[in-house]
């Protein structure tokens, strides 16, 4: 499979009591959807899935799978550990309706870069569904070279990579320049995601699709078109969004916004993270861009 176009990391919305918010969540799910979104992802970071029970995070893919499935939508789902053991384990236990795995660098035990090879080629040959690599050295501590990216991307099995390096570096350029046709690279920083395309990648995950998620869309389908002023133009309008909604941790500022438009039913996080702080969503809210001619934010 091809992986192209956006798709939607879905925040983990919770009620007043502290469960699963199940209904909003599939609402949300549709709503990423009729806005353009070629897929959703579950148990990403955006999700919280490391501050879920096992049952949470079961259920969370459940609603997701089943929304996917009625629409004829792909779903990522999140499925990486540090310890290669521990990822087989849950790659091999993967829902059969997941369209793919999405697993990250192994983090805070700082492997070597051929340990990274063969951490993920031996996911690869046990995932039952392609696998997507999350490179984020921001959190995993571990900035991969060009050449192992590309070592990676030849691995049987590896559909391509969440890519969110962080900025653009000569590695990205050295990256992307090269990466094979077959390979896809989704835009995995928001601020980042308009350069990544205009560089090559076939699309994107992004957390602040949960709040403008036609907008994204559109950002994605302008530059799959080619239409670059116009990928231009709307990638321009939409950074102030995804720096505001960044200001602090990932995603409290997306819930809180989510919760003041009465999307979910609470702005709540698990700890450690804090809820967003009153300067931080009034920011946010301020950066919603204009609705432009055609697009519904």
């Amino acid at each position: 499979m091809t992986f192209t176009g956006l798709y939607v990391p879905l925040v983990t919305p919770f009620t007043a009591d502290g469960d699963v918010a199940a209904d909003a969540l599939a609402a949300l799910a549709h709503e990423a959807l009729d806005a353009g979104a070629a897929g959703l992802v579950a148990l990403g970071t955006t999700g919280e899935p490391a501050t879920l029970t096992a049952d949470e995070q079961a259920r969370v893919i459940d609603i997701c799978a089943t929304v996917c499935r009625e629409r004829a939508a792909a779903l990522i789902v999140g499925a990486g550990s540090n310890t290669t053991l521990d990822a087989a384990r849950a790659l091999a236990a993967l829902d059969p309706r997941a369209t793919a795995a999405l697993a990250v660098v192994p983090y805070y035990l700082r492997p070597s870069e051929a340990g990274v090879v063969e951490h993920f080629r031996t996911l690869a040959a046990t995932s039952p569904v392609p696998v997507l690599i999350y490179h984020i050295p921001y959190r995993t501590a571990l900035t991969l070279s060009a050449d192992t990216l590309l070592r990676l991307a030849e691995l049987p099995n590896v559909a391509g990579f969440k890519y969110t390096a962080g900025g653009i570096d000569d590695t990205t350029i050295s990256f992307l320049s090269r990466v094979p046709e077959h390979t896809a690279v989704l835009a995995g920083d928001d601020l980042y995601a308009a350069p990544l395309l205009a560089l090559g990648a076939s699309g994107a995950i992004l957390a602040c699709a949960n709040v403008a998620p036609a907008a994204y869309a559109e950002l994605v389908a302008a530059w799959r078109r080619g239409e670059l002023e116009s990928g231009r133009e709307l990638g321009n309008r939409l950074a102030p969004l995804a720096a505001a909604l960044f200001t602090e941790p990932n995603p409290v500022v997306v819930k809180a916004v989510l919760a003041a438009q009465g999307r979910i039913p609470t702005p709540d996080v698990r700890l450690p993270l804090l809820p967003a702080s009153r300067e931080a969503l009034t920011a946010a809210l301020a950066a919603l861009p204009a609705q432009p001619a055609g697009i519904r934010v």
